[in-house]
């Protein structure tokens, strides 16, 4: 990377409608930003100062879906027009040698909430047409004959070029490094298709909660999800190996109770006994109840004697965005509970609500790398095949 390279202008994409719960977290914990220019779903900020390490650098938001450096905008009437003035931004023109760039990923600012009218973020007719018109006429041999596809994950540690279809007659062009595995999704979002014979749409938030995540689950072990009811999210559980105990008063639909690794207890989560909780090793809720009311049910579970649950995945609501103040102290509380391990992050497919992923300690991701776990593990047990779930492969 060209070590003279210092970019000063931010982006950062976000679920449509979470513009200002970012903001307001962003200036919390980079108080170096400063908004600029802003759309529901896309923010750009600038910084005080140039980035001096922009190889490392990183929002670390909640609400941050991806984020990378802004290189400028264009627009236009059509495809070709568009393609053409984005790769003569001056901002581009640099960032490609001095960085090597090697992926690309184009796609549409989101329109509406997730599950709005049956829209769901990720690839679209618009922004595959747009990458095809950019490779047509890139001026980088990287990405004009080969690269990776502007819709798929990219491996880890290359520099991508990001373009944002902010209206379809203004396009933003961005970059930033693949450090990690989320960073490798088109967008922020993962591959993920809603399978024909899914409940509901819990299943896609479930999925990408998995892959998200990365906890070292097996295939076989036991979890029990809190609020489980129609069944959306055990399908996913259950499609990843998982023996799932569903709590919920509501009846869950007839594919997922007669599914052979399923068992249905119909009770409220602060009313299901203890017993139910021997050989689980897992927990996930999703209530449709305040975040608190969450907290202090699954609180009620893990503080149990004889209770040892190694990992959880929590969704929190958020009926009220000012909510999104006080996740830092929610996620103080399952500390408290002796998970030092807690991340949160708006899903892609979440709608008003946050991801919280929780595990004792960050030393056990590491038996994830023994021979015997990589052969069980969650997200590695389809590779090779087309999973049931959109699991991501290994990279």
């Amino acid at each position: 990377m060209d070590e003279h390279w210092r970019p000063q202008f931010v982006f950062a994409v976000c679920q449509h409608g979470a513009e200002a719960a970012l903001k307001r977290e962003l200036a919390s914990r980079m108080p170096a930003l400063r908004p600029a220019f802003s759309r529901p779903g896309f923010v750009t900020f600038k910084l005080d100062q140039p980035c001096s390490q922009p190889a490392t650098f990183s929002l670390h938001g909640t609400f941050a879906r991806t984020s990378g450096f802004s290189l400028g905008s264009v627009k236009g009437d059509r495809l070709t027009d568009l393609a053409r003035r984005l790769w003569e931004l001056p901002a581009v023109a640099a960032a490609l040698p001095a960085l090597a760039i090697s992926g690309l990923h184009v796609w549409q600012r989101d329109e509406r909430v997730p599950g709005d009218r049956g829209f769901e973020p990720g690839p679209t007719p618009l922004a595959a047409e747009a990458a095809k018109a950019l490779r047509e006429l890139s001026p980088a041999a990287a990405l004009r004959d080969g690269g990776f596809e502007h819709d798929q994950p990219t491996p880890r540690n290359r520099w991508v070029l990001d373009v944002i279809l902010v209206e379809p007659g203004e396009w933003f062009a961005g970059c930033h490094r693949a450090t990690s595995r989320i960073a490798g999704w088109p967008g922020g979002v993962p591959p993920i298709d809603l399978p024909d014979y899914a409940v509901s749409r819990a299943y896609r938030k479930m999925a990408e909660a998995l892959a998200w995540s990365s906890l070292p689950m097996a295939r076989g072990e036991r979890i029990v999800e809190l609020g489980c009811a129609p069944g959306g999210a055990s399908q996913a559980l259950l499609d990843a190996g998982l023996e799932v105990v569903g709590v919920d008063p509501a009846e869950v639909a007839d594919v997922v109770a007669d599914h052979p690794r399923f068992t249905h207890v119909r009770a409220r989560a602060i009313e299901i006994s203890r017993k139910a909780f021997r050989g689980v090793h897992w927990l996930a809720a999703d209530m449709n109840v305040a975040p608190l009311y969450t907290l202090d049910a699954v609180e009620a579970v893990v503080t149990h004697p004889g209770v040892s649950i190694r990992g959880m995945i929590l969704t929190l609501k958020l009926p009220d965005w000012q909510l999104a103040a006080q996740l830092p102290q929610f996620a103080d509380r399952v500390r408290q509970w002796g998970y030092r391990d807690v991340r949160l992050r708006q899903l892609a497919f979440n709608r008003q609500e946050v991801c919280l992923a929780a595990l004792r300690s960050r030393g056990q991701r590491r038996v994830l790398r023994s021979p015997a776990r990589q052969q069980r593990r969650i997200d590695s047990a389809h590779k090779g095949i087309k999973p049931p779930h959109g699991a991501l492969p290994e990279q």
